[in-house]
């Protein structure tokens, strides 16, 4: 993750174009390389506010770097807007607010070590992609990817362009943990140690692809490379790490963390980890960051984490009827297309009701 200061301000985001990289809000798929082009890859990032000068100087080498990141922010925002759709912290982003997710990200808690590691998963499977996609000038496929190999199913011949995703853990390794290696406290080391979760956990869904070749698809000869898969893969899985988050506390010579309850399992380098306990999200409290849940959508029959009990945290929900158009009676005519009937059905749609202006003013 790209580091946020502890004075409430995003640690890095390029205000002046917009760039998500630092965390304004997305709103598009922005050219990035007309703005480096046109003003000079020193001018735009000696603009970016909270840079440290190991970053900058990255900045300036590797613009079309930057210009790959900013691009992919959008997809790790994406995957942990969809990963808490159903909770009432649900990774949304603010208007016109440079932080992308406000002083939610302040707190030392497992939300925020979960947008650590996600972004930093983001910057990696941007930078492998725009790898193979021939987008960088420092980078290609993987060149160690040559030659024969071996799996389970039999020998193979490397083809094909192969992820680079070494480089994108390098790169991404470098220039996120930069920031944080500036400074020696106990948020440093946690952001570090998640940094790196998000990183790793892009390596481990890597894939072999093949192509059979041989006398009617025999597949006695294969050509094979390595590539990613779906980002999804990848935020499933760190979603389940931040529901197994550990808190910790650091250790007496500040190297390193210890489980703040004993009795819990100690933290592995795998895992996710938060020295503070989160909010309960229920009402708008500006100095946590907490938006509340007045008026989010609920499942009234459902006893989950999207259940109207539970999202609107038992101050009751409200109930409004909508018509709802829907494609029915689908049949098929040859040759070839499929026609439908438009349906309308009543949905009923529940929402949460705003708490009462007494707890609400205790709150702001």
């Amino acid at each position: 993750m790209i580091r946020y200061s502890r004075c409430g301000s995003a640690h890095t985001s390029i205000a002046k174009v917009k760039d998500p990289l630092g965390g304004g809000r997305l709103l598009g798929k922005p050219d990035y390389s007309r703005y480096i082009g046109a003003l000079g890859a020193r001018v735009i990032c000696d603009n970016i506010p909270g840079l440290v000068n190991k970053q900058r100087q990255l900045c300036q080498r590797h613009p079309d770097v930057m210009t790959s990141l900013g691009a992919g922010a959008q997809d790790w925002i994406r995957e942990c807007q969809h990963q808490f759709r159903h909770h009432r912290w649900n990774c949304s982003t603010l208007d016109r607010d440079h932080t992308v997710f406000g002083r939610v990200m302040l707190r030392s808690s497992r939300e925020a070590a979960f947008v650590y590691a996600v972004s930093s998963a983001g910057v990696v499977y941007a930078l492998t992609r725009a790898c193979s996609q021939g987008e960088l000038r420092s980078c290609s496929c993987d060149p160690g990817k040559r030659g024969r190999a071996s799996d389970q199913r039999g020998d193979f011949d490397w083809g094909g362009c192969s992820d680079n995703i070494n480089y994108g853990i390098k790169f991404a390794k470098v220039f996120i943990d930069a920031k944080e290696k500036t400074v020696r406290d106990a948020r440093a080391l946690m952001n570090l140690h998640n940094n790196r979760c998000g990183r790793v956990a892009v390596k481990r869904f890597m894939k072999l692809e093949c192509k059979c070749h041989g006398v009617s698809g025999s597949c006695t000869l294969r050509t094979c490379w390595s590539a990613m898969s779906d980002f999804r893969k990848t935020g499933d899985f760190l979603r389940r790490k931040y529901n197994g988050a550990v808190e910790v506390t650091m250790n007496q010579d500040g190297t390193g963390f210890t489980t703040a309850n004993q009795d819990f399992r100690k933290a592995t380098k795998n895992d996710l980890v938060y020295f503070e306990n989160s909010p309960d999200y229920c009402l708008t409290d500006k100095q946590a960051g907490s938006l509340g849940t007045a008026g989010r959508v609920c499942n009234k029959s459902s006893r989950g984490t999207d259940g109207c009990e539970v999202m609107c945290c038992g101050r009751g929900y409200d109930t409004t009827r909508v018509t709802r158009v829907t494609k029915c009676e689908c049949k098929f005519k040859w040759c070839c297309a499929v026609e439908c009937r438009d349906c309308e059905e009543a949905v009923d749609i529940h929402t949460c009701k705003p708490p009462k202006r007494a707890d609400w003013l205790d709150q702001t």
